[in-house]
This record gives structure tokens, C-alpha cells and sequence, in this order.
């Protein structure tokens, strides 16, 4: 990876919207349309720093590179590492995904360098060993992390789907940056297309059978696409295996929210 030019806001690595595009390879329109219609998902001091004024000013100053400010523009925002790993997740794409990575590794946790100057080799040997061993040991554990989180999602069992799905489905709409009903929204395109079924259809048929066994109309009009599902084994396993693969594709594990 290209590094970019490092910047700072609050002793802590930042990137400009600009530069956040470049680098997930979509326009700053696309980043600033997606924060603009889901700034509610977004932190100031969390996931972003919006300057203005003389904290702009002051920032224009000890930049060195011009051109990663406009010179004429009134606001700016920088985005921190969690304010990335957002925009990642809400593009979605492999670039997005596998830059991010890069950047958490190589940008916003860069290693430190020890002036090793005036040591014995050997002495230089056993830090750096040391110091690779250590990185080694992180790297596992984020990947035992991940593996666990993976086998609790893949081991989920028929035995109490719904409420395992639905506390799924949340953490999912929480890394998508979106809300319930969306995320499930597309679960249920999929299940659909996957299963060749049309669960409005069901819908609309098992609420006709309802009316005619006389059930009341708002009991009628609880039920949901879920209920149709429930009625059909084959669809409960075709729906836990969709909700499983987009928990997979959004890393419902990582704590980067």
C-alpha cells in the first residue's frame, strides 16, 4: 500500500474525506452522501473531527502538504480509525475491505521504531525478535478472536432460530451502519432468491388463512414475514444460512463500532 501522508487531530492519526476515497477507490461525494445519510451512526471525537474556524485555521497551518486542505473550504472533517472502518463497511466493496485492513495495520497503528544505534547485534537481535514475536502473538489472537466469533454464528441451531437470528440481524444493521428493518429487508431478498419463494406471497396467503379461521385482524396484522417462515423447515434453514453469510460478510465480530 501507497501510505499516505500522515496527519494528527488529538494525538491520533486521521485522514481527510479525500483521501479516505483514494484510498477505498469511490469519489468523496460517495463518502459524503453515506455520512450524510447516516450521521446519526456517526460520533464527533469518535468516528470523526469536524474543524471549523480557528481550529481549521490552526490545522491548515501545520499541515504540510496544501493540497490536502481546499484552501477556500469553510469546514473540514477528518476521520479516525473507527471513522474508517465505518466508510468501509458501508461501501462494502473488497478494495474497502482489504485497504482498511492495510490502514489499521500500516497507518493507524504504525509501529514503533527504537533507535537501536550503540547496542550489540546481539542485543539488537533479541529486541527485534522480541518485537516480532509480540506482533505475532496480536495477530493470533485477533484471528482466535475471529474464529471463535465465526463458529458461535455457524453453530447457531434450529432450536431457538428467531431469537438468535434477530440479536444477529442487530449487530449486523450496527456494522452496516443501518437500521433494523433495512438490514432485514435484504435478508429476506435473499432468502427469496435463494429459496425461490415469495414470502410476500406466503404473507398475503397466510393471512388469508387466518381471516378465514376467524382470527382477529390485528392478530392478522402482527404477523410477519418471520411467521411464514416458522410454518416451513426448509425456509428456517435457507433464512438462518442467509443471516449467517451476511453476519460473515459484515464481521459482526469486530469492535471497531
Amino acid at each position: 500500500m501507497n501510505e499516505p501522508q500522515p496527519i494528527e487531530q488529538n494525538g491520533q492519526r486521521v485522514l481527510t474525506t479525500e483521501q479516505l476515497a483514494e484510498l477505498y477507490g469511490t469519489t468523496a461525494n460517495v463518502i459524503k452522501n453515506n455520512f450524510a445519510n447516516n450521521k446519526g451512526k456517526f460520533i464527533s471525537g469518535k468516528h470523526y473531527f469536524l474543524l471549523e474556524g480557528q481550529a481549521l485555521k490552526d490545522f491548515k497551518d501545520q499541515v504540510k502538504d496544501f493540497d490536502l486542505v481546499p484552501y477556500r473550504t469553510a469546514h473540514l472533517y477528518l476521520w479516525t480509525r473507527r471513522g474508517a472502518a465505518r466508510h468501509s463497511k458501508m461501501l462494502g466493496t473488497d478494495q474497502a475491505w482489504d485497504m482498511f485492513d492495510s490502514l489499521e495495520e500500516n497507518y493507524f497503528n504504525p509501529k514503533a521504531q527504537l533507535n537501536l544505534q550503540g547496542l550489540s547485534p546481539q542485543t539488537q537481535f533479541a529486541i527485534q525478535a522480541a518485537q516480532a514475536m509480540a506482533e505475532q502473538e496480536r495477530k493470533l489472537t485477533q484471528i482466535d478472536h475471529k474464529v471463535d466469533a465465526i463458529s458461535d454464528i455457524v453453530s447457531i441451531s434450529t432450536m431457538d432460530w428467531r431469537r438468535a437470528t434477530r440479536d444477529i440481524i442487530t449487530k449486523i444493521a450496527h456494522m452496516r451502519g443501518d437500521d433494523y428493518q433495512a438490514t432485514r429487508k435484504d435478508i429476506y431478498k435473499d432468502v427469496e432468491q435463494r429459496g425461490g419463494y415469495s414470502l410476500s406471497t406466503r404473507l398475503t396467503n397466510l393471512r388469508n388463512r387466518m381471516a378465514g379461521e376467524g382470527q382477529s385482524l390485528s392478530k392478522r396484522n402482527k404477523t410477519n414475514k418471520v411467521d411464514v417462515i416458522a410454518n416451513d423447515k426448509r425456509l428456517i434453514e435457507i433464512y438462518m444460512a442467509v443471516v449467517k453469510d451476511h453476519a460473515i460478510k459484515y464481521r459482526v465480530w469486530d469492535d471497531e463500532y
